[in-house]
C-alpha cells in the first residue's frame, strides 16, 4: 500500500498548482503506519533542502486535497493522516557522484 500511495502522491504532486511547491520536487519514500492511520512521506528536490522545506509548507497546506484524492483513487476504507517531511537525499547523492566522477 506504501508503493501505491508513493506512485499516487507522484501523480497528485503534478497537479498542485501552489507556486511554493516545487515542480522538481520528488516523493523518496513513504511509510505507511500498520493500522494505516499515519504515512509519512520523505520529499525532495533537486534545488536542494531549502526548496524542498519551503515545498513541504505548500504541501501541508493542501493536505486536505491531496488525502481526499488518495482516499478516491486508491478505494481506501479510511484515508491517513499525512505528515511531509523535507530530505536532501537527491542533493546528496549528486554530491556523492560529482565526487565519483571527479576521481575517474
Amino acid at each position: 500500500m506504501a508503493e501505491d500511495i508513493k506512485r499516487e502522491m507522484t501523480a497528485i504532486l503534478r497537479e498542485l498548482k501552489d507556486p511554493r511547491i516545487d515542480s522538481m520536487l520528488t516523493i523518496v519514500r513513504t511509510d505507511l503506519s500498520g493500522d494505516m492511520s499515519n504515512c509519512k512521506i520523505y520529499v525532495s528536490s533537486f534545488a536542494g533542502i531549502e526548496k524542498a522545506k519551503e515545498s513541504v509548507k505548500g504541501l501541508k497546506s493542501a493536505s486536505g486535497f491531496i488525502r481526499r484524492e488518495l482516499f478516491h483513487r486508491l478505494k481506501m476504507r479510511k484515508s491517513p493522516e499525512l505528515t511531509f517531511i523535507a530530505d536532501n537525499s537527491i542533493e546528496r547523492s549528486a554530491e556523492i557522484s560529482k565526487k565519483l566522477n571527479d576521481l575517474i
